[in-house]
């Protein structure tokens, strides 16, 4: 999410690193300066987790996911008076959707909210998977790309982003997965559709898709235990040069800091190779969110900073699983948060662009668990016109990059569709 759905700020000595997907302070956060807190009151949640328990009893998760009475008059309020950056508006939103299948297994926030297994204190001890946890997350990996290309066969111009969630919402149960954020810290819905200048953790919603839009859709699924996250670009119907510029220069510098990944190697060098490709071309990196460490806990270390850096965020090691997710804009890279204190939008309205792998590192290079599938994924004009890599990124490992060859080879006989 993506940046997948909630912001998580992390602050280790003086730094501060963001992650995509959690717009709360984790446990293993440390207080904020007052100067640092100004700084980015635009991009976090007014709310804290607190590193003991709480006393508060689980709140029940809610059959819909507007307020009512006088929580809505005062959203009403807000957003009269909100000063919105760009042409997306914020539509009606649909009930949130259950899951009450018994047999599907559940993460530990998806009654009240509130995740309960938190990843170290320390950003630099990164948990190395097992054997048995590498084979949970290659399937919850294939689950989420799977619901990826599902609800990407949605889009199109008059649909909704709604319908979208429901597309995704129903593929993940079919797989026999939970959509992740489904009440992440109390996001109300199954996906984050975001459209145009929209950063991140955009809320499904009655919008209609309209010719023109570029929409990032990111799916995280919960599979025996186990989060798989992705994310993509998609066009809906026919869009501009700048438009198509903006996704072609984000997929470059992101599987340009893919190739990067081996064991070895400083996580903080990431950034670096990102920033090195996007600005000399006029684009800007977002530095409020971030990638993240994953597995059994959603998000967790590594932060993976999306610009130049030198936060000791670990090196990595063989057995290692996160998330590299950059979000390029068109303008300015400073984010604005919309009244539903989830929704992130550039500060000048520009579009932005983002993309996003679960990476595995192995002894002889790196592999996305969220690879996508020849034959049934949807191939892109940016993986064909790459100038870094074309055709499926499959990974730096010889299977990988022989899988990939013979994928282009077929695609360019025009043996796949």
């Amino acid at each position: 999410m993506t940046a997948f759905l909630a912001i998580t700020v992390a602050l280790i000595t003086l730094s501060i690193s963001t992650d995509a997907f959690s717009t709360v302070p984790t446990k293993n956060s440390l207080s904020l300066s007052s100067s640092t807190m100004q700084q980015f009151t635009s991009s976090t949640r007014l709310e804290m987790n607190k590193k003991g328990k709480s006393k508060s009893k689980p709140k029940k998760k809610t059959a819909s996911s507007s307020p009512k009475g006088f929580a809505a008059a005062l959203r009403d309020l807000q957003e009269k008076g909100f000063k919105f950056s760009g042409d997306v508006r914020p539509g009606k939103q649909s009930p949130q959707r259950v899951v009450n299948n018994p047999r599907i297994i559940v993460p530990d926030y998806a009654v009240d909210g509130q995740p309960k297994n938190r990843g170290p204190l320390l950003p630099w001890l990164i948990e190395v998977k097992k054997p048995e946890e590498i084979a949970k997350m290659r399937i919850s990996g294939r689950i989420a790309r799977e619901v990826l290309d599902i609800g990407a066969r949605a889009i199109r111009p008059g649909v909704t982003t709604d319908e979208v969630d429901q597309a995704v919402h129903e593929a993940c149960l079919e797989r026999g997965g939970y959509p992740s954020p489904l009440n992440y810290h109390g996001f109300p819905k199954s996906c984050c559709t975001s459209v145009n200048e929209i950063i991140c953790h955009g809320i499904p919603d009655d919008r209609k898709l309209v010719e023109g839009d570029i929409i990032n859709l990111d799916i995280t699924c919960y599979v025996d235990g186990y989060h798989g996250d992705c994310s993509e670009m998609f066009m809906v119907g026919e869009c501009d040069d700048d438009a198509k510029r903006l996704i072609q220069t984000t997929y470059d510098s992101w599987v340009k800091s893919l190739e990067f990944v081996k064991p070895g190697r400083d996580y903080k060098d990431i950034g670096a190779i990102i920033e090195d490709h996007i600005v000399p071309k006029g684009y800007s990196t977002v530095k409020n969110f971030c990638g993240h460490g994953i597995g059994s806990v959603f998000h967790t270390a590594p932060n993976i900073l999306h610009y130049r850096n030198n936060e000791p965020n670990g090196q990595m090691a063989a057995g290692h699983t996160f998330t590299i997710e950059p979000m390029i804009c068109e303008g300015t890279n400073r984010p604005i948060t919309w009244t539903d204190q989830w929704t992130a939008a550039t500060a000048d309205g520009g579009r932005t662009a983002q993309f996003e792998h679960t990476l595995i590192i192995t002894p002889d290079g790196v592999e996305p668990m969220t690879a996508k599938i020849p034959g049934h994924s949807k191939v892109q004009f940016w993986e064909m016109e790459s100038e870094v890599h074309k055709g499926f990124w499959l990974g730096t490992t010889p299977a990988g990059r022989a899988r990939a060859a013979k994928f282009l080879e077929e695609l360019q006989q025009g043996i796949l569709p």
